[in-house]
Order: C-alpha cells, then sequence, then structure tokens
C-alpha cells in the first residue's frame, strides 16, 4: 500500500495531465452542490479540486487517538463529578454545575464529538484543535461532497485503479444512539423500543438540511422523528412533548450548552424534563466539561495529570497545545525559558486567543492574522474577560487549485475533522483555507473524505 503523500501525488498529476478536463468537471461539482442539501443559512459549501485521501493507516491512527483521548476524558469527567476542588477549574455557572452532576442517564460520558485535529501527513504527528460536542455537524457536507467529485474526470479516472471508500455518518448514528437508548431504557426497568425521536435545536442556529437527513435516517430504522425549536417544548404530567403534541422519547441536542444558558428562562420545560429523567437527552449536560475551551488549560493541571498513567501524560504533552487563562497572571509564567508576556507580544505568530465558550471561531485571534499593533490591542482588550491564551499550531499544507479563481496551484492549510459516535472513531470531516486560520470568518473550504484501500 501506497504512502498518503504518493497517492496525493498521483491524484494530483492525473488532474494536471488534463487541466481542461479538471476545470470542466470543477463545473460540475459546483452546479451539484448549489442544487443539493449541502447548505447552511442559504452558503453553500465551497470546495476545491483534490480530494482529501487518507488510507487504513491513517483511519487505524485515528481509532488509536480517539480511544486513548476517551479514556483521559473520562477520568475528567469522574473527577469532576467526584471533586469540589477540582471543578473549579471549570468556573461553570452554577445552574450548569447543577445539570451536569445529575445522576448518568446512560454509561457512555459524550455520545457524539467531532475532535478536530492538525495533522502532518507526512510524520502522522499532530496537535488538537478543537473537541466539538453536542453541537457536532457537517456530516451532510461531507455526504454530498462525495457525490459531487465521483462525478468529475480525475476521480474516475483514479477509481480505476484504486477502490476507494466514504464514511457513511447517518444511519451509523442511529445506530449508536440505539444502543445509548437501550442502556437508558434498561436503567429504567423498561424494555428497549424504538420510540419517538426529537431532533432540537434553537433553529436560528440549526442546520435544517442535515436535520432532515437524520430524521429520515431514524425513521428509516423504525422510529418516528421530527424536528423542532427548543423553545416550544413542553413539559407536562411526567412527559416532555414536542410541539406536534407527541411525548418525545429521544433527544437528539444539537442545541451547544453555551445557547441553552443564554437562554436558560426560555427551555425551562425542556430543562425539567431532563432534571427529572423523563426524556433521554443524547448528549446530557457532561459533555461540556469537554467542549468548553478550559479543558485544553485543564488537561495540562497537576490535577489532572495525577489522574493519568504515564502514556497518557505523554499524550497530553504531545498532542494538546500549551494554553493558560488570559490574564494578567498568565502573562508571567515561564513558557520554553521566558515569560509568556515577551513570548506573547515578540512572537505574536505562535499564539491565539479563543473565547472560553464559544463555537464557529466567534472572537478568535491569531497573531498570523494580525498586525503587531492589532495582536497586542486584541490581546490587551481582552484580559480577564473570558478568554483563553493558547499555543498556536502551523497547519500542514498541501496544493491545490480553486478555478473559480485561477489556474494556479497554491498551498492551503488542512484541518481534519474526526466524528466520533459512542466513543468509536466513524469518520473525517476535511477543512482547508488560502490562510493558516481555518474558519468561516476567513477562506475555509471542505473536501470530500475518500479512504484508499487498495
Amino acid at each position: 500500500m501506497k504512502e498518503i503523500t504518493e497517492i496525493y501525488d498521483e491524484y494530483v498529476d492525473i488532474v494536471k495531465s488534463d487541466m481542461e478536463g479538471a476545470k470542466d468537471s470543477a463545473k460540475t461539482v459546483v452546479d451539484y452542490i448549489l442544487n443539493s442539501t449541502a447548505k447552511y443559512h442559504g452558503r453553500c459549501v465551497k470546495s476545491l479540486c483534490v480530494p482529501k485521501l487518507f488510507t487504513p493507516k491513517e483511519t487505524e491512527l485515528f481509532e488509536s487517538l480517539v480511544k486513548t483521548l476517551y479514556g483521559i476524558f473520562d477520568k475528567v469527567i469522574a473527577e469532576y463529578g467526584g471533586n469540589p476542588d477540582y471543578r473549579k477549574l471549570f468556573g461553570f455557572d452554577r445552574r450548569l454545575e447543577e445539570l451536569i452532576l445529575r445522576e448518568p442517564s446512560y454509561k457512555t460520558n459524550i455520545p457524539i464529538a467531532r475532535v478536530d485535529i492538525f495533522l502532518d501527513e507526512k510524520t502522522h504527528a499532530f496537535k488538537f484543535c478543537e473537541f466539538n460536542t453536542d453541537g457536532t455537524s457537517a456530516m451532510n457536507e461531507d455526504r454530498e461532497l462525495c457525490i459531487a467529485f465521483q462525478k468529475t474526470k480525475a476521480w474516475q479516472e483514479f477509481s480505476k485503479k484504486h477502490e476507494m471508500t466514504t464514511f457513511e455518518l447517518f444511519d451509523s448514528w442511529v445506530s449508536e444512539v440505539g444502543s445509548i437508548y437501550a442502556d437508558y431504557c434498561r436503567r429504567k426497568g423498561e424494555e428497549p423500543h424504538k420510540g419517538h425521536v426529537c431532533i432540537t435545536d434553537f433553529m436560528e442556529n440549526a442546520t435544517e438540511n442535515e436535520f432532515m437527513i437524520f430524521r429520515d435516517a431514524f425513521e428509516k430504522a423504525g422510529y418516528t422523528a421530527e424536528i423542532c425549536e427548543i423553545r416550544k417544548l413542553v413539559h407536562k404530567d411526567g412527559k416532555l412533548l414536542s410541539p406536534s403534541g407527541k411525548a418525545v422519547d429521544i433527544i437528539y441536542r444539537r442545541a451547544v450548552t453555551s445557547d441553552i444558558m443564554a437562554h436558560f428562562d426560555e427551555v425551562t420545560d425542556f430543562i425539567e424534563a431532563v432534571k427529572e429523567g423523563n426524556v433521554c437527552m443524547i448528549g446530557d449536560f457532561k459533555t461540556q466539561i469537554v467542549h468548553n475551551k478550559m479543558i485544553y488549560k485543564v488537561l495540562h493541571d497537576e490535577m489532572t495529570l495525577k489522574l493519568l498513567d504515564n502514556d497518557e501524560k505523554r499524550f497530553v504533552e504531545e498532542h494538546v497545545p500549551y494554553t493558560m487563562v488570559l490574564d494578567d497572571s498568565a502573562l508571567e509564567h515561564i513558557f520554553n525559558g521566558k515569560k509568556i508576556k515577551d513570548s506573547v507580544f515578540d512572537n505574536k505568530d505562535n499564539w491565539i486567543i479563543k473565547p472560553e465558550d464559544s463555537y464557529g471561531s466567534k472572537g478568535v485571534h491569531a497573531g498570523v492574522e494580525c498586525t503587531q499593533e492589532e495582536w497586542k490591542r486584541f490581546v490587551l482588550e481582552n484580559m480577564n474577560s473570558g478568554y483563553i491564551l493558547q499555543e498556536f499550531v502551523h497547519p500542514y499544507t498541501t496544493a491545490n487549485v480553486d478555478f473559480s479563481k485561477d489556474d494556479e496551484w497554491h498551498l492551503y492549510s488542512n484541518l481534519t475533522g474526526l466524528f466520533v459516535y459512542n466513543g468509536k472513531f466513524a469518520g473525517v470531516y476535511s477543512r482547508i483555507s488560502a490562510c493558516e486560520m481555518i474558519s468561516t470568518q476567513y477562506s475555509e473550504m471542505a473536501l470530500p473524505t475518500f479512504v484508499v484501500m487498495s
């Protein structure tokens, strides 16, 4: 089996051998996507010419790192539940802490997540970027892009020599939800059964097209399912009722915890039903322990390191970027032999600041994207205001071509998102950017992901 870099070069050579054909194929992809379900609030996903190609060697790496990471997360979540001093490291709102500390409804701590990593495709070294839990999305973008790229000349030529597969991310999730719900039912002394599923969010934030595909997948598996606004759920007579009046057995929660806490008084029926155990919520509020960006600082804390074995400690040291709260005291810490204050202001390209609890890259500022004056202003303006300061990871780059701009090959930064269902690696969401910041507020695009089996 060829290495990933050799496979990538082979695909690039096919594209370069027929650039006119590749340009025509790019138009085919755009036409397909414009008429597809890969839209979010009217915005269609944009892609480039060469897809993301992995081999079984990479999927084995992903399976292994997920297993180690989740073992660490389980220890952190258990310590949070049993140690009041440890809980102070996170600084959560009292109401949220109360929700987290409820008796668990099922075994798994984190039903669904997308773990974003910066992967060096030559060496397989990697660093974590984000741990996204309940709002995990983009399964549909990958699905639609994979369909679109299979219409291209380069893909068809490449597939004559190679067996390729994609990740199925809808039916596989429904299956895992069924396993979690069966555990919930048994703990309540009930026989596991196919119930009514409600996919819920603050609908102004929802990826509705994706929700519809999940709804269809649940119904195909024998559940009844609907999509609804979280504010419209009603708790009555020991049941959580959807806007259609049906009793809800399973909540597939896409509403992120920060949004729920920001609108707490608008979702009291939902909260009551969860507190009283009258609905199986996938996932529970304990997921916030790892979703919140404070987890990066906490993982490096001595209280956490005491929980871990030597292999887990090395894993944290090698793969979790150095992180601290952005406050006055942090700037006096020593990092790589010098004060953080000096390192941050003298070497801006090596640092990034982020809100402790946000998503979609809101409020994020990286030194590489700022002038010296802008960077200093962003750091000082956000001191002591709920931000973290983090070591910046310079992404791995690959060449690609954007025919909507020119016919030239340029280097693009890569970010690899690992979908994790019920603690198991389930698939990949690949993103790229023309700059080192990979987010929608910059030049983020997506690539379909294929695994080259032979």
